[in-house]
């Protein structure tokens, strides 16, 4: 059954909310500014990411902006996944920013992509570190014991009461596995890409992921049981 739902592209989420509305003039340091290419001119434009990227390089902030339209909505969907929660957005944002910003470090002929997703990986972890360090101190100090649930089912929908169950049991895993789980099932990209949007060897990612399957997989038929007992 687990192997059923586990395939990469299997498991479909669908972003209710347009992410980096009006993201061109938010962007610090003029990022963006001046863009003249509407967002379906810059969706439906042929050009490579290694072409755009270049030509941003070279100081062609449209260029740019075609490479937002084009992966704005997985940025956000990895930034949620991965701990921002509803600062997702926020979370893309700054990516972008950093990610224009570094653009003189990016190795020619790589995949934009993964080394993007890597970029908005890191300031996920950063910013769901930062909260939940306010969290923790705000319940410290108002002496609240409740566990807080801050998904937001209008942001984040998983079709059916199973898959649920998998975005539920994936999250209570350990951060490490839960990553490495999000990245491969739920955003659909390969080894090579999880290694380079977590940081880590591509062996590691392999080694991750069947181990973070192996604790998975009892948790999800616990899961299963209980929502047929319940049927």
């Amino acid at each position: 059954m687990l192997e059923g739902i586990l395939k990469p592209g299997v498991v479909h989420l669908r972003v209710s909310k347009c992410p980096l509305k009006g993201w061109n003039h938010r962007s610090p340091g003029g990022v963006g500014e001046g863009g003249t290419a509407s967002h379906k001119e810059r969706d439906t434009d042929d050009t490579s990411d290694q072409q755009a990227v270049l030509r941003a390089r070279a100081g062609d902030r449209d260029a740019y902006g075609l490479l937002v339209a084009r992966y704005r909505a997985l940025a956000y969907r990895t930034a949620y996944l991965l701990g921002a929660g509803p600062n997702a957005e926020d979370v893309v944002q700054e990516a972008f920013v950093k990610g224009f910003r570094g653009l003189a470090a990016f190795r020619a002929g790589a995949a934009f992509k993964p080394w993007l997703l890597r970029i908005v990986a890191n300031e996920a972890r950063n910013q769901h570190r930062s909260a939940s360090r306010r969290a923790a101190l705000e319940l410290r100090v108002t002496g609240m014991d409740d566990q807080v649930d801050h998904r937001d089912p209008e942001q984040l929908t998983v079709s059916g009461a199973t898959r649920t169950a998998l975005l539920e049991a994936v999250r209570a895993l350990p951060e490490r596995d839960a990553m490495v789980v999000t990245c491969r099932y739920f955003l659909d990209l390969s080894e090579s890409e999880t290694a380079v949007v977590l940081g880590w060897p591509q062996g590691t990612v392999k080694s991750r992921l069947s181990r973070a399957l192996v604790k998975l997989r009892p948790v999800m038929a616990r899961r299963l049981r209980e929502e047929a007992a319940h049927d």
